[in-house]
Order: C-alpha cells, then structure tokens, then sequence
C-alpha cells in the first residue's frame, strides 16, 4: 500500500510539472499569452545569452586610466592619461593567422572570383612588405603568406581596408555556420555572385538559401526565417576601438586584490605585472622572455644554443604566455590595427572631449540603409549586400545628440582644438611641430617582432595610413557583447571568478 501512495504521489507530481511546462507565459504588461496563435502570436523568446564566436573571449568591461603607464620617451604626449570606462565585449584570442586570412581568399576567388576578379585582388595581402634595399628577405615574399609551415603565423601586408572588409566577411560564415548548426540551412558551397549568404541580406529577406527548416510561426502557424529579434545571430565581427584593445591588453582584472572590491594592486606597464619583459615567479618560467620584440640593435631572437624569444620573425599565434583575459601577444609579435581614426590625445583634447568617456572612438560615420518608396531597403547589390549610404550634416538640424554624419574632425581642427607640441627632434623652428594628420590615417597598437621593449606597453600608440601595410602589422578581431555585462552563468554584477572566465556556450 506505501508502494503505491509513492507512486501517486511521483504521478501527481509529474503531471503538476508537465501542466507547468505547457502553461504559457503572459505579458506583465497587459496579461496576454505570449507564443499563441490563438493570442495573436506575439513571441517571446527563450534567450539563453549570447555565445560566444569562433576564437573569442569574453572581456569584461569596467573603468581603468587609458594612456601612457611609463616615460613618454618620444616625448609626443599624444596619449595623456584618463580614466574611461568600457562596455563588455569579445575579443580574438590570437591575431588572424595566414591560414585563416587564405581560406578568406579561397571563399572571395569560388563565390566571387569569375565575375568579379577585382574583389579577389584587392584582398591579397602585399608580400612586398618584406622587400628591402640592404637585406635579403625575398623567400618570406614567396613563403611566408603561402607555405604551409607559415600556416599558424599572423598574417601580415593587410591594410586597414582589408582587415576591415575581412571582419564582414567572417560575420557571415560564422552566422551562417550557426543557421546550419541549428538546423534551419543546409550547407551550400554553390554560392555565386549575389546570391550568397550575407547576414543583413538574409534578415531584410533578400536571401532564402537552402532552407532545411525554419523557425515556428506563431502568428500564422506555419514556418518563417530566422529575424533579428530571435537573438540567434551574432553580432558582427570588427576591428577593436583603442580603448577596447588598450583595456583588453592591460587585462587588470588580474590585479584585483579581492574579487569582493575594486582595488588593484598596481598599475601595469605591460600585459603582465611587474616592469621586465621577463618572467618572475620562481618556477621553471622564471626568466623567460614574454613576448615577441628586438631587445636591442641587431638582436631579434639571441644566440644559438639559448634563443630568448626563438622568433626572428613573427611567431605563431599562440606563442608565448596569454595575458590575464587569455589573450595571446597582446604585446609584441605584430603591432595591430584598431578602429580608431589617429588624433594626438593631449590634454587640450581631453579638455573638449572630457565627457566621451564611456566607449571613446574617433572615426565614426554614421549611415543608414538606402529605402525604396515603401520604406524596404532598396536591392542588395551585385556583391550580394545591401546599400548603405552616409548621413549628410543637415539631416542632423533637429538631433541634439549629434551635429555631423562624419564626425572625423569632431572638437579637432578649428582654432580651439589645434595641436602644437615641442620636440627636441625638431630643432628648427624652436622645436614646435604642428600635427599634420589626415583623415586616413588609423592607429596601431601594441609592438611588434622588430620594435623595441618601449612600444609593448599597451599604452603606446602609432598609426599608419589605412590602405597602408606592413611586414610588422597584423590584426585580430573584436564583436560587441549584447546583453549584460558579464558571462551568461552569472548574475549581473558578479566579479570575475577566475582570471579567465569564458562563455561556456561555444560554437
């Protein structure tokens, strides 16, 4: 008899969970089911948090002083020191290695190379960047993109254009794999010319593809695409502002004292503690050289028999020691692009633009998508992706949150925003030096193979014109975390438990 009262109570049970489970969810709001076509069909989704990409881990955002940590030996002053703050967001764990940047190419030559061979070569990297006057590097022309023992380095000889052109493309593979991966297309290698998978073309409805199933339509019963709202498909893959990359690199949530508050044991000068480019705790590390650099005149990798970094060239991508956020040569190997378009930060700046200090960028173009009469974006172009086109300034006239549509020269430029600096590299003219700085010049950070110890510090800053390249600049890639700050296991406000915590969703 105890036997079977145990058993209706377990049935009881059950069927008090599966009326549970079948109950649907009402609005807070007005107390209509969600989810039922019989309510009108409005969805809710079930989001289980962003995952996180390909290669990517999650940076958790927090305050910190940008700018120069150490002696400002070029005496530029073209990053004074502020504090910002920045918004939680992925970052590559290693820079783009060749082998990826060519099966990028291999995709541009089958889907768009026959009828639009241009495409195909403006993506190639310049292995021309190896050539010199007075040394003998021609294998690395030959080699050093192609040959598979390069497979693992970082690729090099790619402009900003290019590492920006590649971003977009990667967001599409990856949202496409995810639409795979979920059931809803079947892989499809006979993409041409517009007819491919783009993510913006997909979501306005101008691409079907090789449909396997789509999503539940609630509203009319039957089936229908994935949207934007569904939260299914990531966000796009992208070059890193400055402040990002700057905050990511530095990585001081390995300085915290104490998860339970905000002290930092210590500003840091490079990617790991202390002020040599050596390790130190005393372990079978001790002494190592951490990262990939020139330690002086002459010296790229040190003596036979005891190399000190075993790369006279750029290194594999997971060389050597990964920062506190588990991101590889955030210092060293090859300096990297950033989004940022390039203005000496001086204090007079900073004056004019002391309020930007939650995700500070400069280089934004704002842009919207170009509308047929019936307010549908117009056909996606011959590339397969939609149009675009750039707000002009007197579309603005009635915004107060922004007076331009290319704000480039933004507080930079007039008579209040000019910048003259002394250096006792200019003799002449009493040492002034007035910046000359154009609209196309992008900002590199971070060091490389053939720089010294003084350019590894995170808060050094170079640039490069953007359709420029070079044997010591690469790139990697960065997405927006969507959502709350922290990882999808934890409750909002949590500090990190680890060093280096990561989305356990993963594709």
């Amino acid at each position: 008899m105890e036997n079977w009262l145990k058993l209706g109570v377990l049935f009881l049970v059950a069927a008090a969970l599966l009326t549970s489970c079948g109950k649907k969810e009402r609005s807070s709001a007005t107390g209509w089911k969600y989810n039922d076509a019989d309510w009108g069909g409005f969805e809710k989704r079930d989001y289980e948090g962003q995952v996180t990409g390909p290669n990517l881990v999650l940076i958790q955002g927090g305050t910190f002083t940008m700018g120069v940590t150490g002696e400002d030996v070029t005496y530029e002053w073209n990053n004074i020191p502020r504090r910002v703050t920045v918004s939680s967001f992925y970052m590559d764990e290693t820079e783009v290695s060749n082998i990826n940047y060519r099966e990028y190419l291999y995709w541009i030559k089958r889907v768009w190379g026959e009828s639009y061979p241009e495409v195909l070569t403006n993506a190639l990297p310049d292995t021309m960047v190896w050539r010199e006057e007075l040394a003998y590097n021609e294998p690395f022309i030959q080699t050093y993109f192609r040959h598979p023992a390069y497979d693992d380095y970082p690729v090099v000889g790619v402009s900003w254009v290019q590492a920006t052109e590649f971003a977009k493309w990667r967001t599409d593979r990856v949202n496409e794999m995810i639409l795979i991966e979920r059931g809803i297309l079947n892989p499809n290698t006979e993409q041409k010319d517009e007819d491919n998978f783009n993510t913006k073309a997909y979501l306005a409805g101008q691409y079907q593809g090789n449909v396997r199933k789509n999503l539940k339509d609630f509203q009319t019963g039957g089936e229908r695409p994935v949207r934007f709202e569904d939260g299914i498909l990531l966000p796009s893959y992208r070059l890193p502002t400055e402040a990002e990359w700057e905050y990511a690199a530095l990585a001081l949530v390995g300085q915290q004292e104490d998860t339970n508050d905000e002290r930092i044991s210590d500003r840091r000068h490079y990617p790991w503690d202390g002020y040599t480019v050596r390790y130190q705790k005393r372990n079978k590390n001790q002494g190592m050289i951490m990262a990939n650099f020139k330690r002086g005149g002459g010296d790229y990798m040190g003596m036979a028999g005891k190399l000190n970094d075993a790369a006279h060239i750029p290194a594999p991508v997971r060389s050597f020691m990964p920062n506190d956020f588990g991101l590889y040569n955030m210092a060293g190997n090859v300096n990297e692009w950033v989004a940022d378009l390039y203005r000496p930060l001086t204090s007079i700046t900073l004056r004019d633009a002391e309020n930007h200090d939650l995700n500070p960028f400069r280089g934004n173009r704002f842009k919207e998508l170009k509308l047929d009469e019936d307010g549908r974006p117009i056909e996606k172009d011959s590339l397969g992706r939609l149009q675009y086109r750039y707000l002009e300034d007197d579309e603005l006239a009635d915004r107060t949150n922004i007076r331009s549509g290319q704000p480039f020269n933004y507080l930079d430029g007039d008579q209040q925003s000019e910048v003259t600096y002394f250096s006792k590299y200019n003799p002449d003219n009493g040492g002034k030096v007035r910046t000359l700085i154009s609209d196309k010049a992008r900002v590199i950070k971070g060091g490389s193979w053939a720089d010294r110890a003084y350019w590894l510090s995170p808060g050094t800053r170079r640039y490069m014109d953007e359709d420029a390249s070079s044997r010591t600049v690469g790139f990697r890639c960065a997405m927006t975390r969507t959502g709350g700050p922290v990882d999808n296991s934890d409750d909002a406000g949590h500090q990190f438990k680890t060093k280096r915590k990561r989305s356990k969703r993963r594709y």
